[in-house]
């Protein structure tokens, strides 16, 4: 316990200057950075990290794409990119299985392809939100707080009334969450939000909060349910390869995909909520 409180101390020591100077050169290489180490676990899951010629193209996007939204200033280009990125990765990964005849399973390449497409969406729309959209500035902190605060709670209410453990979660997948911590982490999740956009919009000139109430409230409970699910699924994924963290980066909690599963999950809730309702305006 005490390595993870250590851990997760300079995690927020580098995360929260990065999130007040996010308008610098910080942000898109905090988050190059985690990409690449995203990339690498993924491949490494799988049993595949040695592979080169497999695993460049996707480190170099998770390198340049960080950098690319936040220099280009075309959204509509950097979507159109993507797409295209996204189909000729597919082709490129499925033609490596089918001309290496049997070196590498259809579905690692499968579990490569989803996966790499899945963090680094939700890392890159964290830079999209943050560059893009109306108030992206303070937009941006709202996936780390979804995130952790349902985190946080989770932990702390399953362990204050959902002792002996009589109504788990899934435990099949993860045998510690409860059904107390799931309804705890999403009740604080809601009120954050809410409270989150409130301060910024009565304290920040020029910065309106955009959202009604019961709209920033369902915001939050639909971000906390995405952020469990995220959870969820990463320990899915460990559980199906056999492995217990997906690296080691992190001491006490594990790699880079077990300390920001939830962040990546938000990111990309909150950037498709973001997509068609304004959440801060910005005049």
């Amino acid at each position: 316990m005490k390595k993870r409180i250590i851990t997760a101390i300079f995690v927020l020591l580098i995360f929260v200057p990065t999130l007040i100077f996010s308008g610098s050169p910080a942000l898109p290489i905090i988050m190059a950075i985690c990409s690449i180490f995203s990339v690498y676990e993924l491949f490494a899951c799988v049993g595949y990290q040695k592979s080169i010629a497999l695993s460049l193209p996707f480190y170099l996007i998770a390198a340049g794409f960080p950098f690319l939204v936040r220099y280009c200033k075309d959204l509509a280009f950097l979507m159109k990119l993507t797409v295209a990125l996204s189909i000729l990765f597919v082709l490129y990964g499925f033609a490596v299985v089918i001309f290496t005849h049997g070196k590498y399973t259809v579905e690692n390449m499968a579990m490569i392809e989803v996966g790499c497409f899945y963090a680094l969406v939700g890392f890159n729309a964290m830079m999209v939100m943050r560059d893009y959209f109306p108030g992206g500035a303070y937009l941006l902190p709202i996936v780390f707080i979804a995130a952790w605060v349902t985190d946080v709670f989770a932990l702390f209410c399953g362990l204050l009334f959902g002792r002996g453990g009589k109504h788990k979660l899934i435990p099949e997948i993860s045998p510690k969450k409860t059904v107390e911590g799931s309804i705890g982490g999403i009740i604080f999740c809601m009120v954050a939000v809410v409270l989150y956009g409130f301060l910024i919009g009565k304290f920040v000139p020029q910065v309106a909060f955009a959202t009604k109430p019961w709209i920033a409230l369902l915001l939050g409970l639909f971000l906390s349910v995405v952020s469990q699910i995220g959870d969820l699924l990463m320990s899915l994924v460990k559980r199906h390869y056999g492995i217990k963290d997906f690296g080691k980066i992190f001491p006490g909690h594990g790699g880079m995909l077990d300390r920001f599963d939830s962040v990546i999950a938000v990111s990309a809730a909150l950037f498709v909520f973001c997509t068609f309702f304004k959440f801060f305006e910005v005049g």
